[in-house]
Formats: C-alpha cells, sequence, structure tokens
C-alpha cells in the first residue's frame, strides 16, 4: 500500500490551497484520514472519507478554532480557505485499505509580502571629527519570511557596521528592525540612503522593498574660502554709483561667522560681521578704492586652513564732456573748423565722434573742411571705457551752416503741346534749404502749404494748387525762395493751353432752354388771364376781336420771332401749359395751313416750309404783348 501527496505546498496569504491525497493502485474500499501534526509530533484527527466503489462519505471532525472551517471534497481533498499564518504546519494523511495502511506528510508554507517600512533618522548633527560610528537610522519590517526570532550579529562594513533584530509579533508575523552605524565624513553630506528589505515569494521568487530616502546633517569645518564681488565685474571694475555686494563663503556646516573689513595703512577696519556672508555697498564712490577682506570664524577648523581672503575694489568713473566750441555753432558756406573733445576717467577712457548713428572719427578731434548744408546736423563726441560695459558718457554739438537758400524744384510731368487745356487743376511743388531757414512764395494765389520735408537735412517744402489760365501759359508761374543772405527762384512752364469748347457748348444750350422756358410760362400767364374772352384758344376757329381792338392781319408784318416762337414750342411748350389750364378750358393752337405738327408725344416735330411757301393770315393780337388773341381762352 503506497499513498502521494506534495511534500511542500507554498501559498500567499489570503489565498486558498488545496492538499491532495492519492492512493497508488487499485484500492476499493478505503478509509482516508487526515491529521494535523504539532512540533511535538502529537496528532489531531481533522477529517475522514470512506470510499465504497463511486460512493464518498467525507467527514469534518474538528477544525481546531479555525475559521472558515476545513472542508473535504471529492475523494479525500483538504481544502484551507483563506490561508493565514497558523496554517502553516505539517499535514499528513493515512490510507487504510485490504492491502494495508499507508501514510505521507504534506508540509504548507504560508507567505506574507512585507508591509511599507518604517525609517527613523538620526535628527541630529554628526560630526565628521568623531572617531567612533554613529548610529544612522533604524528601519522596521513586518514579514513571515525574514528568518526567525533572534538577535542578529553586527556586520562590520568597513567603518560602519549595522545590526538587526527579529522577533515574533502576536498576529504570528515577524518584525524586523536593522541599525546601522556610521563613521560619517564631509563628503557624506550630500549623499542619500535608504534601506532595502530583501523577501521571498512562492515558486523560488524574491522581491525587495525600499524605504524613503533620506540624507544627513554633518558638522564639519571650514577647509575652502571664497571671496568675490557682485554683480561680477571685469578686472575688478565696478561703476561708480551701482551698488554692489561682497560675498563671502566657506564651505563649513554650521554656518559659520563671517567678518568683513577694510585694509588702510596695513590695518584692519571692521566693516561688518554677521552670518549671512555677505556685504553691500551702496551707490560705491572713487574714493571707496581699495582693499577689502573677509575672515571665517571657525574655531573647529585646522591650523593649516587659510580662513582670510581679500580682493581690490576698483571703482571705474568718468567726469563730464568738455568741448572746445559752443553746443550750438554757426559757420558760413565754404569755411574749415576742428572740434576737440575731452574727458577724465578710469580706466582711461576712448573718444568717438557720430552723426545719425555713422561713426565718423575716433579720436578727440573732429575736422570739417569746406562745409556745406549737407554738414549741419547734431555731431555726438561719446565717452566710453571699453573693460567696463555700459560706463559712457556723450556731448551733443549742432553745426549750423549759414548761406543764401538752395531750391529744388519738383518738375511736373512733361505733356504733349496744346494737351494741357485751360483751367486744368495742377499742383506745383518747391524745396528749399538755407540757414536762416528760407521762406517760399509763389507768384500766383491758390491753395498753398509749408512744411518740413520728411527726409530731413532742413528742407522745407511748399505746394501750390490752382487753375490754369491762358496768362500761366505765357508768363509761367515761379516760386522763390529767400532769406537774409539771398534769393532764388525757379519758374515752371507748361505752352499753350487748349480752349474749353465742350463746357462754352453746353453753357449756351443751358441759357437757351432757360429762356424758352421763361416763354412759355409767361404766354400760359397770360392766357390764363383771358380765360373770360370768347373764341380764344380754339382751334380751327376764328372768334372776332373784343370790341375796340381792331383785326389784324395775318400779312408778313407778323413778327416771325412770335410766329416761331409759339409754334417751335407747340410740342413742348403746350403740353406743359394744357397741364397748368383747368378741364373746361379746352386748349386751342393757330396752326397755319399745310403746317404739320407732331402729336404731344415728346417727338420732334417737322421743320416748317419756307417763309415763301407759307399762305398768308392774319389774326388778331393782343396790344400790349402782341400775342395772338386766338390763343386767350374764348370765353
Amino acid at each position: 500500500m503506497q499513498v502521494s501527496v506534495a511534500p511542500l505546498v507554498e501559498v500567499m496569504r489570503g489565498e486558498t490551497v488545496t492538499l491532495d491525497c492519492t492512493p497508488l493502485g487499485d484500492h476499493n474500499p478505503l478509509l482516508l484520514k487526515w491529521f494535523l501534526v504539532e512540533r511535538s509530533g502529537a496528532r489531531h484527527l481533522l477529517a475522514e472519507a470512506q470510499v465504497q466503489g463511486s460512493e464518498v462519505k467525507p467527514r469534518v471532525h474538528t477544525s481546531r478554532g479555525r475559521s472558515p472551517q476545513y472542508q473535504l471534497q471529492g475523494q479525500g481533498h483538504l481544502v484551507l480557505v483563506e490561508a493565514q499564518v497558523t496554517d502553516e504546519q505539517d499535514y499528513v494523511c493515512v490510507v487504510t485499505a485490504a492491502a494495508g495502511t499507508a501514510e505521507a506528510t504534506s508540509k504548507l508554507q504560508v507567505f506574507v509580502k512585507p508591509e511599507t517600512t518604517k525609517v527613523f533618522p538620526n535628527q541630529g548633527i554628526l560630526s565628521v571629527m568623531d572617531d567612533s560610528a554613529q548610529e544612522v537610522p533604524r528601519d522596521d519590517f513586518d514579514s513571515r519570511v525574514l528568518g526567525e526570532g533572534r538577535l542578529g550579529a553586527p556586520r562590520i562594513l568597513g567603518q560602519s557596521y549595522m545590526t538587526t533584530r527579529t522577533v515574533r509579533e502576536t498576529s504570528n508575523l515577524q518584525s524586523l528592525t536593522s541599525t546601522l552605524y556610521l563613521r560619517v565624513h564631509k563628503e557624506d553630506r550630500e549623499a542619500s540612503f535608504h534601506c532595502s528589505a530583501y523577501y521571498s515569494l512562492p515558486r523560488a521568487q524574491h522581491g525587495h522593498l525600499d524605504s524613503p530616502p533620506f540624507s544627513l546633517t554633518l558638522h564639519y569645518p571650514t577647509e575652502h574660502v571664497q571671496f568675490w564681488v557682485s554683480p561680477s565685474t571685469t578686472e575688478g571694475w565696478v561703476r561708480e554709483g551701482d551698488s554692489i555686494q561682497l560675498i563671502c563663503q566657506g564651505d563649513g556646516n554650521p554656518t559659520p561667522e563671517y567678518m568683513f573689513y577694510r585694509l588702510q595703512n596695513t590695518e584692519e577696519r571692521v566693516l561688518s560681521t554677521n552670518l549671512h556672508g555677505n556685504f553691500t555697498l551702496e551707490s560705491v564712490q572713487r574714493n571707496q578704492n581699495g582693499v577689502y577682506g573677509c575672515r571665517v570664524l571657525d574655531y573647529d577648523a585646522a591650523d593649516e586652513v587659510e580662513l582670510s581672503k581679500t580682493l581690490e575694489l576698483r571703482v571705474a568713473y568718468l567726469d563730464p564732456i568738455e568741448l572746445n566750441q559752443e553746443e550750438e555753432l554757426s559757420l558760413p558756406l565754404d569755411s574749415n573748423v576742428n572740434i576737440t573733445c575731452s574727458v577724465q576717467g578710469l580706466p582711461t577712457p576712448a573718444l568717438r565722434w557720430t552723426k545719425d548713428a555713422v561713426r565718423l572719427v575716433d579720436g578727440p578731434t573732429l575736422s570739417l573742411s569746406s562745409l556745406t548744408f549737407n554738414s549741419a546736423g547734431t555731431y555726438i563726441c561719446e565717452a566710453y571705457t571699453p573693460t567696463v560695459p555700459l560706463l559712457s558718457r556723450t556731448r551733443v554739438l549742432k553745426l549750423l551752416v549759414e548761406g543764401p537758400p538752395d531750391l529744388k524744384p519738383e518738375e511736373i510731368p512733361p505733356q504733349a503741346e496744346g494737351s494741357r487745356r485751360e483751367g486744368e487743376e495742377v499742383r506745383l511743388t518747391c524745396s528749399a534749404r538755407g540757414y536762416p531757414e528760407p521762406k517760399l512764395t509763389w507768384s500766383e494765389k491758390g491753395d498753398s502749404s509749408t512744411e518740413p520735408v520728411p527726409s530731413g537735412q532742413g528742407w522745407v517744402s511748399s505746394s501750390l494748387t490752382l487753375k490754369l489760365t491762358n496768362a500761366m501759359s505765357q508768363h509761367g508761374v515761379f516760386c522763390e525762395a529767400s532769406n537774409p543772405l539771398g534769393s532764388t527762384r525757379h519758374v515752371f512752364h507748361f505752352g499753350p493751353l487748349a480752349p474749353q469748347t465742350s463746357q462754352a457748348g453746353v453753357a449756351v444750350m443751358a441759357v437757351a432752354v432757360s429762356v424758352g422756358l421763361l416763354l412759355l410760362v409767361v404766354a400760359a400767364f397770360y392766357c390764363m388771364r383771358r380765360k373770360g374772352r370768347p373764341g380764344c384758344c380754339r382751334k380751327g376757329e376764328k372768334a372776332a376781336p373784343p370790341p375796340g381792338e381792331p383785326e389784324l392781319s395775318h400779312s408778313g408784318s407778323q413778327r416771325p420771332e412770335q410766329t416761331g416762337l409759339l409754334m417751335g414750342s407747340a410740342s413742348g411748350g403746350a403740353r406743359r401749359v394744357s397741364r397748368a389750364i383747368p378741364d373746361e378750358m379746352t386748349e386751342k393752337w393757330l396752326v397755319p395751313p399745310n403746317q404739320d405738327v407732331t402729336e404731344l408725344s415728346g417727338e420732334e416735330h417737322r421743320p416748317p416750309a419756307s417763309r415763301q411757301d407759307q399762305p398768308s393770315y392774319r389774326t388778331p393780337e393782343d396790344s400790349t404783348t402782341g400775342i395772338p388773341l386766338s390763343l386767350y381762352p374764348q370765353h
């Protein structure tokens, strides 16, 4: 009789584990029992199963206070739900059959991952001058896999060692505490420390857990001292008027005390003592040139360490620039001049002349010869120190060149002869320069304006807008520039001008139309005043003249301009008059025989026959106006 079990079963806490027990061979019926074996060797029956053919009768005897209870499944599989640390025991399976009795032992091991580490760094100040190792941190872990409860022996790591201690807690977990003892050095001031816990997992796996990093506070003496000026300068120069700081720094910890002093005749005059390591000089002046020093007051430093440093403070300055000429200088045309600027300062300054941001010459003297109007302008003498940036001064000189004006006309675009017309509008422009500033005038009146030329260089410009006339085409138009030193002029010529024919024709036609309309209005007015007379304004009828008025003949004695006006206006003028007469007054016109008059549609009537071909007829006329009486209303 033989039975097979897994000799070692590994499981993480909280998982479900199944212990299998399998008889080897064909044995039926049989009795299978599971026992829990304590360290003393005592056995406790947990469960049993009777197997008869395919029928299995499981039975759990006791769980020994375990929750959840043991379970028996299948043909004798022991199941432990939610494995616990206390389940880590030896389990024995015993099988009894007709062939005999056999047993086998299965060992259960439960793993628990360590909890987060708790690190307790040394919060004190550790001195690098201590010859013995000092306690650095202590780290605690709770785990089931780091060994038995014991006091670990110290491990020597060069000038350091550590001790470990394992304690079984009431939860059946094991707590591991490790303490590091270290002989600290100055290099450890920037080091980062942490502790790592390594643990085992099922199936020969491993893991590790790191504590949070920490650093140490060390006490170490000063070994090196640095001393400088801020802001940093070139070759030790600082600008007069600037505020600067003297900064002293030692590499000791805790921060030592610093003393600042100034050397005067080999004697130290103390300026300040503080823990900050800096001293401020406000608005430094040239008389503050000299040697300054800093001393670190660290009494733990070695005797061979140099705790004092010095530096030379040099203040750079520039005095105002002086000119050998006035700041505003007036000179005549074609003259020569030498202008010199000078300055005092430290370090030795350099000089240069510029005009309109263009460098002219390097040095103190500017020589100008044969002056022209282009020579006029603003000249700048600049003093600067190449070794001290931003330390510079300037002096401005304004040069005026006296002379009669220069005149520059803006020529009008050329055109073919006769292409310009009388009344055409043109714009003329002249520019002039000189000193005193010239005045621009024109020979003709018009819309003019004077303003400086944007390009500068002393030019002024004047523009004149006018309409051309025949007189201008003959004599031209001139502009003149003058100042107390002289004058000059320029004449603009335009050539022959074409007449304004098109505009004259339009004006004549407008006058004719206006006169015709006026006469029609007068005729309508008289017709309305005579509306009480019979036979007036009836077409084809001849009314007897009123009493006391003679009948006028239609002979050639009739005025042709009246007849022509009335007849020629029948198409347009009569239409407008008829709209002004009430409906009961019918409009009648006297038309000579064979005279064709168009309908009132606005079309032009055909020209009348010649005066010799027209028949002779007579019609009464008003003695006052000369208008035919037939044009008056009939009643």
